[in-house]
Parts: C-alpha cells; sequence; structure tokens
C-alpha cells in the first residue's frame, strides 16, 4: 500500500483556504492513507484559548464531516491536524478518517508544548491503535511533542500498531535524531508530516523546519522532504513485515521485555 505525507505552509486563521488546499490534495494524491501537519486547518500559533474558542471545530461539525465524505466517497484515510471544541473543552486533535466511517476516530494531543498549555487542554483519548483490514495495516496516532515520550510510540506498537502516524508542527533540530529510533526500536513505520513557514505573535516568531519524513520498521528512510519547500513524499509500505518483532533465532524485542525491572 501506498502512504502520502504532505507538508505545506497554513495560513493562520485562515481556515476556508487552508481547507481548499486540503481538500484538493485528497483529490489529486494516488495513495491510501494521506498524512497531513498538526493544526494545518487552523495554523499554530495560538496564544489564548479565546482565540482558540473561536476558530476551533466540532468532531462532527462541518469539516470534519466534509473530509470524512471525501474519504468515503474515494477510499483514502486521511489524517489532520484541527483545533477541536467538545463543550468547554478545547484540544489540539487529529481526526483519522477512513472509508468506513465507523473506524474513524480522533486523537487528542497529550502532551502539550511551549505555551499550547494557555491554549488547550491535555488528551483525554490516550492512545489507541485502528485496524483497516482492507489495506492489511493497523494505524497509531500521535502528535508533535508525543514523540519525546518514547513510551507513546511503545504503547502505540503493543496495542499492535503497524504504521505511527505524527502530524507536527516541528521547531526544534533534534527530533530527527529520534524519530528513526521511534521506528527501529518498535519494529514499525512511522510518517512525520511537518509543516514549513513561520509565524510571529506578540513579537516571536516560530519557525517550522519540514523535514517530513517517512521511516520504515528499521529506521531507514523510505521518503524525505526539504526543509522549506511545499511538497509531497509517499512510499510503499508492507505493514504484515512489522508484525514480527524478532530479528534473530533467539531474540525478541517484545517477548525479551522485563516489564517487573523498569521503573516507569
Amino acid at each position: 500500500m501506498k502512504i502520502a505525507v504532505i507538508q505545506f505552509e497554513p495560513v493562520f486563521r485562515d481556515k476556508e483556504k487552508n481547507l481548499s488546499k486540503i481538500l484538493s490534495y485528497i483529490n489529486n494524491i494516488d495513495s491510501q492513507i494521506l498524512i497531513f501537519p498538526e493544526l494545518c486547518l487552523t495554523g499554530y500559533y495560538f496564544l489564548n484559548r479565546e482565540e482558540v474558542n473561536e476558530i476551533a471545530e466540532h468532531s462532527k461539525g462541518d469539516v470534519i464531516s466534509e473530509i470524512q465524505a471525501l474519504s468515503s466517497k474515494l477510499n483514502k484515510g486521511v489524517v489532520i491536524g484541527f483545533p477541536e471544541k467538545d463543550g468547554e473543552k478545547l484540544y489540539n486533535s487529529c481526526a483519522v478518517t477512513l472509508p468506513d466511517k465507523a473506524k474513524s476516530r480522533i486523537y487528542r494531543k497529550t502532551h502539550l508544548f511551549y505555551r499550547e498549555r494557555f491554549c488547550f487542554d491535555p488528551g483525554d483519548t490516550g492512545f489507541f491503535v485502528i485496524d483497516e483490514p482492507e489495506w492489511d495495516v493497523k494505524i497509531g496516532t500521535m502528535i508533535c511533542y508525543d514523540w519525546r515520550f518514547p513510551e507513546v510510540a511503545r504503547t502505540l506498537a503493543l496495542k499492535g500498531a503497524d504504521l505511527i502516524v505524527c502530524p507536527s508542527n516541528l521547531v526544534t533540530n533534534v527530533w530527527q535524531n529520534a524519530l528513526s529510533t521511534r521506528a527501529l526500536e518498535n519494529n514499525v513505520y512511522m510518517a512525520v508530516a511537518n509543516r514549513i513557514g513561520s509565524e510571529t505573535r506578540n513579537g516571536e516568531t516560530l519557525t517550522f523546519n519540514g523535514d517530513s519524513a517517512i521511516y520504515d520498521y528499521n529506521g531507514g528512510v523510505l521518503a524525505k522532504a526539504s526543509q522549506g519547500d511545499e511538497s509531497v513524499i509517499i512510499a510503499e509500505i508492507e505493514p504484515a513485515k512489522t508484525r514480527k518483532k524478532s530479528f534473530n533465532e533467539f531474540n525478541d524485542i517484545f517477548s525479551d521485555r522485563r516489564p517487573e525491572m523498569y521503573d516507569l
């Protein structure tokens, strides 16, 4: 099967323009699963909850419903970051829409980065895996700063993920050192959709460093974008190959674990 990672620069607070671009990509990319960046529907650098509340979407609102309808029509999976409103709560979320609407899920970011704590509530969905037998793939989801916590990828892998998708707005220069390792240490594919461009608020500029990548289950790079260009990267993956966790006749990275010895 083919997966695609889309790297682009969302326009801050211009939901209509961003959605138009996202829908165009979904319509025109030949891939079973398309992964977009974190908060790509609205842009990233909100200063407070009031700003988020003005533009946030309900998970069953018009925008996610439109993406779901297209997902079902085109028989494609879509992973898209958006600010979610649920009652009084505000979440940095991503929707995973699949052709069968009953399988679609919302993941809410668990670990909030930098000033996100002033804008969003910590996610409450926990980590889950979606089984899509039509493509013989099990999908796990995390968002951006979640990568800093190795427990996240390990939890998803232990739940059976073959592919971990990571919508992101990465601004540091250290994440590339770790995400290939997350793939290797769990024997899973990893797809990181980062954005490009910059946003300036109250005199502070955040610059997003691109480099979106798809890693194989040995940590090797299957496809990689540049730092500053809008681009689509596509790779073919074989999910079933991630399920054998042994690497010789004696060792298996999961059955060799000794949780009783770990102080977590």
